[in-house]
This record gives C-alpha cells, structure tokens and sequence, in this order.
C-alpha cells in the first residue's frame, strides 16, 4: 500500500508540476455541480459497514446519494490533450432505526449514519477532435486522494444483553484510489464552454471494531453539469 501511495503522489506532482508557461494564456478553471451516487448494495467491497448495518437498521444504501460540487485547474498540453489538478465535496446524513428492537417505552432506537469525502485528484484527458472544434467531448483518468469522515451518532443495542445506550463512532482518514471521466463541452464564445460530465471513483477505507463492518467503500458516480472558463 505505501508503494501505492508513493506512485500517486509521484503522478499527482507530475501533472501539478508540468511547465505551463507555453500554454500559459490558455488555461481553464472547471466549475463542477450535480449529484454523487455511491455504489449500489450489490457493487459494494466486501465487508462494507453500509451492507453490514442493513441487516439490522432501517434504511437503504442508496439514501447516501447526494449533492456533488467540484473545482478544477486545468492545462493544455497540445491541441489534444489536458491535465488538471481539482477538489469536490460530498455529504449526506441518513437517519435509520433497528428494524427489530425498539425502547421499553416502545419508541424506536433512533441513530444517523454521516459520510463526507472530499476528493483531491490528479487528472488527464483526451479530447479527440481537438479544442478547436464546436462541439468537444473527452475522456480521462487519474489518481484521487479520497479524505472521508464517516460517522454513527445516536442509540444502539448492547447485544450481550439487549440495554439501549447512547455514543457515537467516528472514522476518518484518507485513502489514495482510481478515477475515471467521460464528457462533453460546448464553447460559448472564446472563454466559456458549458458541458456535462460523468465522473467514476474507486477507493476503500479499513474500518476499526466499533464498527458491524470491517470496510467503507468510497467509491461510485458523479454526475455533473459543468462550467468551463478560460484565462
């Protein structure tokens, strides 16, 4: 894993550190909205905390969806090719409750499940019609650097001998994975393009013994509308 860790860094300063003085007046700035869809139930890792905690908790994998927004520097290499450096920001709250265990008084046992990641990725991309042309998809890939903060806050069920108690269990970190794009941009006069983009992630982050599950996946799709500008 560290030598996973050091090649991406060693590729994140690479696209970071590229001369850009010869395409200087042609840099962009990405502006980036939509919506953040994690992985579904059945693509999860193995082990995933999410799948662990629906065999007990009412709720679904999918309610973690949410909103997406990003920024991104990029830089033309040639007429065919850019690479960028960008932040995005993920975050979603899902209440739950036990699907089989409620208070002695007979109100439910109440807890919210948080999960935050913020990507810092390192990108490349192939246009292959050029910037030139009215209409310009591309596709690329990269290395994200994934922080996340997941966390369980409320009442939970001491099994050993079925007592209600109130905590809270944080986990948090960074773990380095895989990114992939696909998209389109249409240039509104010479410094704006407007576009759509569809975004892929894929990391995974081990989790410590207060948790049901041994792994949180990180992973899933942004889908995004885009605001392209030159400077």
């Amino acid at each position: 894993m560290r030598a996973v860790r050091r090649t991406a860094w060693l590729l994140a300063v690479a696209v970071v550190g590229l001369p850009a003085q010869p395409a200087l007046a042609q840099q962009a700035i990405n502006i980036s909205l939509g919506y953040f869809a994690v992985n579904g139930e059945d693509n999860r890792v193995d082990g995933d905390v999410l799948v662990a905690n629906r065999e007990i908790l009412a709720f679904d994998v999918d309610d973690f969806n949410t909103f997406s927004g990003g920024f991104e520097w990029l830089l033309p290499i040639g007429e065919f090719l850019e690479v960028g450096a960008g932040v995005a920001y993920t975050s979603g709250t899902v209440p739950s409750v036990y699907d089989e265990f409620v208070n002695r008084d007979g109100s439910e046992i109440f807890q919210e499940m948080k999960l935050r990641i913020v990507p810092f990725t390192a990108t490349a991309r192939l246009l292959p019609f050029g910037r030139s042309r009215a209409v310009q998809p591309y596709v690329g890939g990269g290395v994200g650097f994934f922080n996340y903060r997941y966390s369980e806050v409320g009442d939970f069920v001491d099994f050993t001998d079925r007592s209600v108690f109130h905590d809270q269990f944080v986990a948090d970190g960074t773990e380095v994975g895989g990114v992939a794009l696909a998209g389109i941009r249409f240039p509104i006069g010479d410094a704006w393009s407007l576009g759509g983009e569809v975004r892929w992630q894929k990391a995974s982050a081990d989790l410590n013994d207060d948790f049901l599950g041994t792994k949180l996946d990180l992973g899933g799709f942004h889908y995004l509308a885009t605001i392209h500008v030159k400077f």
